[in-house]
């Protein structure tokens, strides 16, 4: 799964590049691998599915801080390996534990 993952990653760089480059019958080529390689990994979580796995992480893992960050995190990958963006994930953890400690 790591594997496919990268190799997604490493496309859609290519594509960002083709793009620029105005370089459509190459984007297109990697647009159409993308998909080939989506089609074998596990469903993706909407963004709602996420904002609500981080909710329940945190809750289960009694994240208080932003110190409590890696636990929260570590929890997610526990449950949700290959399933949602850990980039963003992890953002937007950062995002509720700075709410919390700072109290807005």
């Amino acid at each position: 799964m790591a594997l496919l993952q990268k190799m997604v990653k490493s496309r859609k760089e290519s594509l960002e590049i083709y793009e620029k480059a105005a370089r459509t019958d190459l984007a297109t080529q990697e647009s159409e691998e993308i998909a080939v390689i989506h089609s074998f990994l596990p469903q993706q979580l909407t963004d709602a599915e996420v904002e609500q796995a981080i909710n329940t992480a945190i809750a289960e893992t009694g994240a208080a801080s932003i110190k409590d960050m890696g636990r929260v995190v570590g929890a997610l990958k526990g449950k949700y390996a290959g399933r949602m963006d850990f980039g963003k994930a992890s953002a937007l953890v950062k995002e509720k534990l700075s709410g919390v400690a700072g109290g807005s």
